[in-house]
């Protein structure tokens, strides 16, 4: 199905809004992205470019900066969201339990939700058996954990046409890759309906630091900006903002001093609460049951 065959078009001023329960204004959305970069492929991203412009296998240098968000990152923001009590989503290449399974085991020890984001870094368009991929990478998730995931991001954010019947075939229940609406929305499938929770890319470590290369104080002050405009907003209507991170980008030393005021800030506001993806999806469901 085209998108617009599973999503009707609403204008968002002509909805009856949603509610959070009483005494909370606007739900911060923490993701947490945990991914595996298998060095026999081009890596997802670079930092720096190879000497005359060829690309080059194994990319070495751009995979040792994935491994330093895996070796230090991690750990320095596991700290940071311990220190300010934040229970984020963990959006998770399945296969991280077998490369990385101390990371994962830090996650479940702290009752982090993991979200299923397929069996590694390989965009969704470019797997011979996507249903064959999904299905794998939850039950090794489910298998690790004992919990199957509830959520999924696409890597890259990536679906084809069909993803989203695998993906509700598989029970996956919400998804973070649509970006085209500040409320949750309930999508159509072959199988079970997907609620697609508001996500967005610009608040989002990759596009600032990797794509946009913004200076490393931009997460502070976009996050800051976004912020205020959904706050504002959020007396009519609940609004949920969503915020990315990645051990390589966010992790590092010169950037997550930036990343732990963003979020210092933004839940000392009242009425601020930081939510994960199943909780969310929750609350969504138990609302549109009330309609």
């Amino acid at each position: 199905m085209h998108p617009r065959e599973r999503l009707d078009y609403s204008p968002i001023d002509r909805r009856a809004p949603l509610r959070f329960p009483q005494g909370i204004r606007l739900v911060l959305w923490p993701l947490l992205a945990l991914e595996e970069w298998d060095l026999s492929r081009p890596m997802a991203r670079m930092v720096i470019s190879p000497p005359q412009g060829q690309p080059q296998l194994p990319d070495l240098p751009n995979w040792s900066w994935h491994e330093y968000g895996m070796r230090v990152g991690f750990w320095r923001l596991k700290k940071m969201l311990e220190r300010l009590r934040i229970s984020p989503t963990v959006t998770l290449n399945a296969k991280v339990c077998e490369t990385y399974p101390q990371v994962i085991e830090a996650c479940i020890g702290n009752g982090w939700e993991l979200n299923a984001h397929s069996y590694d870094q390989v965009p969704m368009h470019k797997l011979d058996d996507q249903r064959g991929t999904i299905n794998r990478s939850m039950d090794i998730i489910e298998k690790f954990s004992g919990r199957r995931p509830r959520g999924w991001f696409g890597p890259g954010l990536t679906q084809t046409f069909d993803t989203l019947d695998y993906l509700a075939e598989a029970g996956i229940e919400y998804i973070g890759d649509w970006v085209l609406d500040d409320e949750p929305v309930t999508l159509k499938t072959a199988h079970r309906p997907v609620v697609a929770l508001p996500y967005n890319f610009e608040i989002h470590d990759i596009v600032m630091m990797a794509l946009q290369q913004h200076p490393s104080d931009v997460m502070y002050s976009r996050a800051l900006d976004q912020f205020r405009c959904l706050y504002d907003e959020a007396s009519e209507r609940a609004k949920i903002m969503a915020i990315a991170c990645h051990p390589y980008l966010s992790g590092v030393p010169h950037r997550i001093a930036h990343v732990q005021r963003a979020f210092e800030e933004i839940l000392g506001h009242p009425g601020v609460v930081a939510w994960d993806g199943a909780k969310i999806l929750d609350w969504y469901l138990a609302q549109s049951e009330r309609r």
